[in-house]
């Protein structure tokens, strides 16, 4: 039977492992054609190799990068349907975060929130001319609540969020379908490297990252803007913007429990 991307060009970027891998795997099995993006052309080529796609590492944050990676996928694939801006890093936490150098603020800022920018720049004056198309960006819970720790995954998530958001306004009338997948703790080396923080993160359900990817397929069927493979961000989300000031002292009150057992010191 034809998968709900069958016969579609797909760009996942970040795809080496976790999420990605996950997300390039499924939209294969889905029938889509799909372009394997990663730093490392090793892991590209091998999950690229799994699933039967096309390898295109390099730097999908940078100016250069995006260009470089749009005008080899369109090669591969003819047409850019789908593009999965998942690629997305993580640092600068503990309680002293709010000292993290300007150096990692613009890392941070050109790999979780320029790198969509600069692809939605190349790819939807196209989409707009030829039908429409569909940018999915890979943001955090964090992007709709807040991340304890981190100051720039939590800005940059929000601001991802945000931009996701503005596309939609802007260009979903016109055939660009805009989504923001925001997962809590997810089974990935991002999960393994959050040292104290792994029990918070994890403290409703730790997923697998297809099980992610399995939320992202199921939103096809409605198109829908916010992609919440834990049920429970929804609740949350409401809660804070419904009640902010509540929702803010029952995250200082979970700072300061942090802070006591020096799990951020």
């Amino acid at each position: 039977m034809p998968g709900l991307l069958a016969g579609q060009g797909v760009v996942v970027t970040g795809a080496g492992r976790g999420i990605g891998r996950a997300l390039a795997t499924r939209a294969a099995a889905e029938g889509a054609r799909v372009v394997v993006n990663d730093l490392d052309p090793a892991t590209a080529r091998a999950v690229a190799d799994d699933i039967g796609g096309t390898p295109v590492a390099g730097d999908a944050s940078s100016a250069e990068g995006v260009r470089a990676l749009v005008d080899a996928a369109t090669d591969a694939l003819g047409r850019i349907d789908v593009y999965c801006a998942n690629a997305g890093i993580d640092g600068g936490g503990g309680v002293d975060s709010l000292q993290t150098s300007d150096e990692h603020w613009q890392r941070m800022l050109d790999v979780n929130v320029m790198a969509h920018v600069r692809a939605a720049r190349l790819l939807v004056p196209g989409w707009l001319e030829t039908g429409g198309g569909r940018f999915v960006v890979t943001a955090s819970a964090a992007g709709l609540l807040t991340m304890i720790g981190s100051a720039p995954y939590s800005v940059t998530k929000h601001a991802s969020v945000g931009f996701a958001e503005w596309l939609s306004v802007t260009y979903g009338h016109r055939g660009v379908t805009v989504q923001a997948i925001c997962p809590q703790g997810v089974r990935t080396q991002m999960l393994e490297d959050a040292g104290p923080l792994q029990e918070l993160l994890s403290r409703d359900q730790a997923l697998e990252p297809e099980q992610v990817a399995d939320a992202w397929i199921a939103s096809l069927a409605d198109d829908r803007f916010l992609v919440l493979p834990h049920r429970e961000v929804a609740g949350y989300y409401v809660a804070r913007a419904t009640d902010t000031d509540r929702w803010l002292a029952g995250m200082r009150r979970l700072q300061h429990k942090i802070d006591e057992a020096g799990a951020l010191g």
